[in-house]
């Protein structure tokens, strides 16, 4: 019979944590020392939070990492929504060899324990309506979750155990480029929790460095409540104004190309 249990990330689980499981599954795309370099900041950022509520549940079967779960007080959370005394999962992942087990719904049942043991008013995530493995809107609602409201494929999802708890709202992106008169503007919006979009940042750095001083970076980091709040996006690369988007690690290549199709216009 399979044994199951969830427990707090310990420094045994740093690597599986760390390096987000699937990016491991890009070793063409990503390379090595960069899953080091984002992993290891990411545990160090989770780390530093945690007097302030945020919470890594790992799942083990037989005694074999399989799974785990981000929890992170909505009043801090990079990747939003925005609201007040709720409890949010922004990344829950369980390896898809071990599916159909209820690893997933154990996750989410600690993730409750904790929410009350917080005294927070609700649990909280955004899920997705896609085929795509990475957080499945449907999972949530057989979890009990409830749409707060849609947009598109995405949506935020809740359980509710105060009823005074308020609605929490998706992130509104309030970008405005703002060209520069001699230089192609590179204006980068990038998060610490994220390793994608930890990789990718540093990538556009090193890119807009080649070009010297035609090239003026700005960075936007969402660690930091009052960039989100202020710009309301946790992530994006824009080129004099336009966004690149690979729905991965923005490689070096389509970074370089972008910048010099803007340095031609």
């Amino acid at each position: 019979m399979d044994l199951v249990k969830v427990v707090e990330m310990s420094d045994t689980d740093k690597c599986f944590v760390g390096t987000c499981t699937h990016v491991n599954d890009t070793p063409e795309v990503v390379s090595r020392s960069e899953i080091d370099s984002a992993a290891e900041r990411r545990i160090c950022w989770l780390q530093s939070l945690y007097s302030k509520g945020v919470r890594t549940k790992v799942a083990y079967l037989n005694d074999e990492p399989v799974g785990f779960m981000h929890l992170i007080p909505i009043e801090i959370c990079p990747w939003g929504p925005i609201g007040k005394d709720l409890l949010v999962i922004p990344c829950l992942v369980v390896l898809s060899k071990v599916g159909k087990r209820g690893i997933g719904r154990r996750l989410i049942a600690c993730a409750e324990e904790e929410t009350l043991r917080q005294g927070l008013k609700g649990l909280v995530t955004i899920g997705y309506y896609h085929s795509h493995w990475f957080m499945p809107a449907a999972f949530f609602e057989k979890c009990g979750f409830k749409v707060v409201k849609r947009k598109d494929e995405e949506a935020i999802l809740w359980k509710v155990y105060d009823s005074s708890a308020k609605e929490p709202i998706m992130l509104t992106p309030k970008y405005r480029f703002e060209p520069h008169p001699n230089k192609v503007k590179v204006d980068l919006f990038w998060n610490t929790f994220c390793p994608t979009s930890y990789i990718e940042a540093q990538r556009v750095r090193e890119v807009a460095e080649e070009f010297g001083d035609r090239v003026s970076l700005n960075e936007y980091c969402a660690d930091e409540r009052e960039i989100l709040l202020r710009y309301q996006i946790d992530r994006g690369i824009f080129i004099n104004g336009k966004k690149i988007w690979y729905g991965y690690e923005a490689p070096r290549k389509g970074i370089r190309e972008a910048i010099l199709k803007a340095l031609e216009r």
